[in-house]
Formats: structure tokens, sequence, C-alpha cells
């Protein structure tokens, strides 16, 4: 088992900056991949970014590139994502997710295993 904790998220206006954070627990070896994805009312849970556990290799969904950064601290086993330049449509639940070796599309939130609670952040304008 995986245990996943976020922090951060919040009430920001337009242009703002906020920054999540998850740490991650328990079997964390097993851990290829973490992503995170969000939720806005009426809407389907959609990829946001991806990190690889190991190589720091990093994935972003078109819509947030050059605003936010993922970003992976090994020796805490925690993954962040700092968001800058924050619009309204970003407003969402935040979900941090932990994907296991052998599994699909890291852009598919089918193929993660373990679920951090959820955070929310608002973006007023």
């Amino acid at each position: 088992q995986v245990q996943l904790a976020e922090s951060g998220g919040g009430s920001v206006q337009d242009g703002g900056s906020l920054k999540l954070s998850c740490a991650a627990s328990g079997r964390t070896f097993t851990i290829d991949n973490m992503g995170w994805f969000r939720q806005a009312p009426g809407k389907e849970r959609e990829f946001v970014a991806a990190v690889s556990w190991r190589g720091g290799f990093t994935y972003y969904a078109d819509s947030v590139k050059g605003r936010f950064t993922i970003s992976i601290d090994n020796t805490k086993n925690t993954v962040s994502l700092q968001m800058s330049m924050l619009k309204p449509e970003d407003t969402a639940v935040y979900y941090c997710a932990a994907a296991p070796f052998n599994s699909g599309s890291l852009y598919d939130a089918g193929q993660y295993y373990y679920w951090g609670q959820g955070t929310q952040v608002t973006v007023s304008s």
C-alpha cells in the first residue's frame, strides 16, 4: 500500500501562484510515476502533470505548460506542483496520484492505483 497526503491549495486571484505538495509513504518502492489530476464541478477528472519517480522525467497537459512545474524530492518522498499565472479555469479539486510499475499511459487516470484526498484550488477573476 501507498499512502498519499496532499497539502497546499487555497484561493488566489487571477494571475496568482500556489504550490501543492504530496507526501508519499508506505511501499513507495513500487511507484513508477506520480501525477496530478484535477476535477472541476460537472467535468471529468483530467490530467495535469506527471513525473517519473526515479528518473525525474516530467509531462504536462497542454493547458498548463509554461505555467505549472512538477518536481520530485526523493529524499522526502514528496512531489510538488508549483502553479503560476493561475486562471479562473484552473479552479478545481486537485488530486495527487501514484502509479505502480507496469501501468499504462501516465496520462490516463485509470492507470493510477493510489490517490490522495484532493485539495481545492480556487482562482477568482
